[in-house]
Parts: structure tokens; C-alpha cells; sequence
């Protein structure tokens, strides 16, 4: 199973690139619409079957009080970091958590992963 990725537009765009170069399949809010809804982004990550990563905290209020689904949010608490930082982080995730994130809410903050899992899993 290969995961699908739609970059939200506070990640980076220089790790959107990155991935791609490494043959990520990776779609960027950017280059669809920067001022698009929290709400569009996730109907599209839902049709495209596409695990958003995202800086934005707003997504969490979207998935848990109005119970939208979703393919997996990986939301990345790092507002200080730079790319290569976010870079190394969203590497060691992928290699070693991709597929524990799939499906599921997941937040880095700190140095550590939590992933929030469906109820039903």
C-alpha cells in the first residue's frame, strides 16, 4: 500500500519538493488554492484518499467535534522550525510510522509522536 500525502501550505514547500524527489506521491494545497478552506482541504484529502500533513490546529476541531472523516492527519506542532528540521522529522516519521498514521489524527509536538486511533481499530 503506497500512502498518499496532501501537504497543507505551512509545512514547507522546499519538503514538498523533497518528497516528490524521493518519490513520494505528494499534492500541495499551495499549488491548488493557498487560501482554500480547512474544510475543502479535507474533502479533498478524503476523495483523493490522501493523508494530510499540516500545521494548522484546526483540523482537530474539524475531525473530532464535528466528526468529519478522514484518511490520516499528521499535524506537526514545530512553528519555530525550519525545513531542513521539518525534513528530518517528516523522514523519520514516514520510515518508521507511515503506516500506524494512516487513518488516524496524529500530532508531533517536542520530539514525540502521539497517533490517535479510530475507535474502531
Amino acid at each position: 500500500m503506497t500512502i498518499k500525502y496532501l501537504f497543507d501550505v505551512g509545512v514547507s514547500r522546499i519538503a514538498e519538493l523533497y518528497f516528490r524527489e524521493k518519490g513520494f506521491d505528494i499534492r500541495s494545497v499551495r499549488e491548488i488554492n493557498p487560501a482554500l478552506p480547512d474544510s475543502d482541504i479535507l474533502n479533498i484529502a478524503v476523495e483523493e484518499n490522501r493523508m494530510i500533513v499540516t500545521m494548522d490546529k484546526d483540523f482537530g476541531e474539524l475531525v473530532f467535534s464535528s466528526g468529519k472523516n478522514h484518511s490520516g492527519i499528521l499535524l506537526l506542532r514545530m512553528d519555530d522550525a525550519g525545513w531542513k528540521e521539518k525534513i528530518k522529522v517528516l523522514s523519520e516519521i514516514f520510515d518508521k510510522h507511515v503506516y500506524e498514521l494512516s487513518g488516524n489524527f496524529s500530532v508531533y509536538q517536542n520530539g514525540k509522536l502521539r497517533i490517535k486511533t479510530k475507535p474502531n481499530q
